[in-house]
């Protein structure tokens, strides 16, 4: 709905309007200055959409704090194009603040080195998985049971004897006999090399 201007409207009336809530006020006041606020955000941001927000903003306090104009010391005219102003300038830092935290995002984003293993590393590590395999299947089997427990199903010691029937000591003595096997199985063999003084 267009709302005509009333040219005999004082700035002191429709700011009396305005305190006591009248939205017919608010939208007179826009119809007068809309145009004026738009122009002036324009100029600022450069921007069609940005001063539509500004223009949004500037009325959006005018109908939620009309107090903070005073008619005695200028006119409305006056003190929108200067909140216009003010309010184009912050949404420009506030537009230089989001594109600069964007380029940070992407910087980061481009710094976080690539979690995934290459195929040196995954090779790498199917053969200490292979070796681990086969060096626990050598393990005698009251210790691949303890191991088993210990590791792969999370037990304690205490609660792999409790499972097995046997006594804490034994479970204790059975994890660290077949944990020093399986490092001295898993332990870099010498290099021949070496051996011969090269």
């Amino acid at each position: 709905m267009v709302v005509p201007v009333d040219p005999t409207l004082t700035d002191a009336e429709l700011h009396r309007r305005l305190v006591y809530g009248d939205e017919t006020a608010l939208a007179e006041a826009y119809a007068a200055y809309g145009g004026l606020v738009r122009r002036v955000a324009v100029r600022v941001t450069r921007s069609p959409a940005g001063a539509e927000d500004v223009a949004q903003e500037v009325f959006a306090q005018l109908w939620s704090r009309p107090y903070a104009f005073a008619p005695r010391r200028g006119s409305l005219r006056t003190w929108l194009s200067m909140l216009a102003h003010r309010r184009a300038v912050d949404w420009v830092r506030s537009e230089a603040r989001h594109r600069k935290d964007a380029r940070a995002d992407d910087s980061a984003l481009h710094a976080i080195p690539d979690a995934s293993p290459g195929p040196d590393e995954t090779v790498v590590d199917r053969e200490r998985s292979l070796l681990l395999h086969t060096a626990l299947a050598e393990l005698p089997q009251p210790q691949r049971e303890v191991v088993h427990l210990a590791y792969f199903a999370g037990r304690t010691y205490r609660q792999a004897a409790v499972e097995l029937g046997i006594p804490e000591g034994t479970a204790k003595t059975r994890l660290r006999s077949a944990l020093r096997k399986l490092a001295e199985s898993l332990a870099d063999p010498p290099d021949p090399a070496l051996e011969r003084g090269a």
